[in-house]
């Protein structure tokens, strides 16, 4: 199993910046990709970005192309989610989880964390 933890979470205005962390432990060398989801209230889990664990190959949800970054440290087993011109839609709950394959859907991922709120202002 891994363990996941998210931090980075919290209040900004509207074209304000926000970056996420995600520390995983335990059995990370049977993780293959680490995925960012979010879920806003009455809505479903939906994905944001994906990174390959190895390899850094990269994915990202048309709605956040070209103002969100996915990147990994990899010494740190850390994963960071680069959230810039946020915009009051961007409100939501983040995950991130852990699979064993490189996908879109949040019912692939094993392993998740907490989440950690981000609420944008307009």
């Amino acid at each position: 199993q891994v363990q996941l933890v998210e931090s980075g979470g919290g209040l900004v205005q509207a074209g304000g910046s926000l970056r996420l962390s995600c520390a995983a432990s335990g059995r990370t060398f049977s993780i293959y990709a680490v995925g960012w989801f979010r879920q806003a209230p009455g809505k479903e889990r939906e994905f944001v970005a994906a990174i390959s664990w190895s390899s850094g190959a990269t994915a990202r949800a048309d709605s956040v192309k070209g103002r969100f970054t996915i990147s990994r440290d990899s010494a740190k087993n850390t994963v960071y989610l680069q959230m810039n011109s946020l915009k009051p839609e961007d409100t939501a709950v983040y995950y991130c989880a852990a699979g064993r394959s490189f996908a879109f859907d949040y019912r692939r991922y094993d392993d998740w964390g907490q989440g950690t709120q981000v609420t944008v202002s307009s």
